[in-house]
């Protein structure tokens, strides 16, 4: 089993907290690594809904924080919606991935993981009047 390092951060200059995602292959997709971080992330927010939700992509009727997306209501976030507007997201460069310091562009590359593997996520933020 590897452990690796998920990091969030814009192109703003803010930066999440790192958190851990157990994996247990050597290789994965970068579709792949998107789905399991989504699923795991909407899983521990279904299994404590708060008002905020922090996740990788606004689910839908949320509105924009600072801490995250805010719900209107508590409730269940259905994870294959979630993973579909990640995929999405990814493919309209809404975001970039680095997988230990190297950008991944293909979500069928495949990526080779190590116990020291860092994943950062960089959600990238319009430029005002842009």
């Amino acid at each position: 089993m590897f452990t690796v390092t998920v990091v969030d951060e814009t192109t703003a200059g803010t930066r999440r907290e790192a958190w851990h995602l157990d994996i247990f292959e050597e290789t994965l997709t970068l579709r792949e690594l998107i789905r399991r971080r989504v699923f795991q992330e909407v899983a521990e927010y279904n299994a404590r809904p708060r008002p905020v939700f922090q996740g990788l992509v606004r689910p839908v009727d949320a509105e924009v924080t600072l801490n995250g997306y805010e719900l209107r209501s508590k409730r269940h976030v259905d994870p294959e919606k979630q993973v579909a507007s990640a995929l999405a997201a990814f493919e309209r460069n809404g975001f970039v991935v680095l997988v230990d310091d190297r950008q991944v562009d293909d979500l069928d590359a495949t990526l080779d993981l190590s116990r020291d593997t860092r994943v950062t996520f960089l959600k990238l933020v319009p430029l005002a009047g842009g």
